[in-house]
């Protein structure tokens, strides 16, 4: 049951991908209160639901590990930061690209090898978030219930940024590509066995970029995001979280 369950939002995925180009009424500035209030949402699944995990996966790893990485057997949190950033230099990147195009009078977008490395990057994200809904650790149904809102309202959110930074190069290939990855990790997700390692190096490496992208997309001051509709979601969902 529950692999079906996960097919059918591994579907839901990317029928978000595909479909947020219609959503039009989310702004990005002034920013949407939708975009503040799933940001919120995002942020609260990070730090109620993830980061408590990877010390449980912590105390697994105890002991698993060779030498050379022994060390991650009590700094989890290392893999969470470098996702943090690796996400945020190429976000750097792809921002740098695009304002060197348009000083230089070209069209105001990233370069095509920019586009390609920062849409990649995505794609490696999806695939993670696509093999983690069947291999997480649910309780209950509700668990994976509420991955998939979290996920699915930071999917909205990550759109409307990679559409803003790359144009109809977005549109026409990212989109198609980050959610053939969706599908891609949870294919991978049901089909192969992996030990706990490789599951906590994945959801730490997750935290780390939610974060980060939650976080670009909420404090530029250009964005004219929402306070209080983020601090709604925030807290909104963090009882949902704490009462299931």
């Amino acid at each position: 049951m529950e692999v079906w369950l996960s097919f059918v939002f591994t579907v839901g995925f990317i029928t978000i991908h595909l479909l947020s180009k219609k959503m039009k009424f989310l702004k990005e500035t002034p920013r949407s209160r939708f975009l503040s209030v799933a940001g919120g949402i995002a942020a609260a699944y990070v730090f109620l639901h993830l980061l408590p995990e990877l010390s449980e996966y912590q105390e697994q790893l105890q002991g698993k590990l060779g030498e050379s990485l022994h060390f991650l057997e009590h700094h989890i949190y290392i893999i969470a930061m470098l996702g943090l950033a690796i996400f945020y230099g190429l976000e750097q990147l792809a921002i740098s690209s695009k304002k060197r195009n348009e000083k230089e009078g070209r069209e105001a977008k990233a370069s095509a090898g920019v586009f390609w490395l920062h849409i990649g990057s995505f794609a490696v994200y999806n695939a993670i978030i696509g093999y983690l809904l069947p291999k997480g650790e649910y309780h209950t149904h509700w668990g994976m219930i509420f991955y998939f809102v979290a996920m699915g309202v930071h999917f909205i959110t990550n759109d409307k940024g990679l559409r803003v930074t790359h144009k109809e190069d977005y549109d026409r290939y990212g989109r198609w590509l980050l959610a053939a990855s969706i599908l891609v990790g949870w294919l991978a997700g049901v089909l192969f066995e992996v030990n706990d390692v490789l599951i906590s190096v994945l959801s730490a490496f997750l935290a780390g970029g939610v974060v980060l992208n939650v976080m670009k997309e909420e404090l530029p001051e250009e964005r004219e995001s929402s306070f209080p509709a983020f601090f709604a979601g925030l807290i909104g969902y963090s009882v949902l979280l704490l009462l299931f």
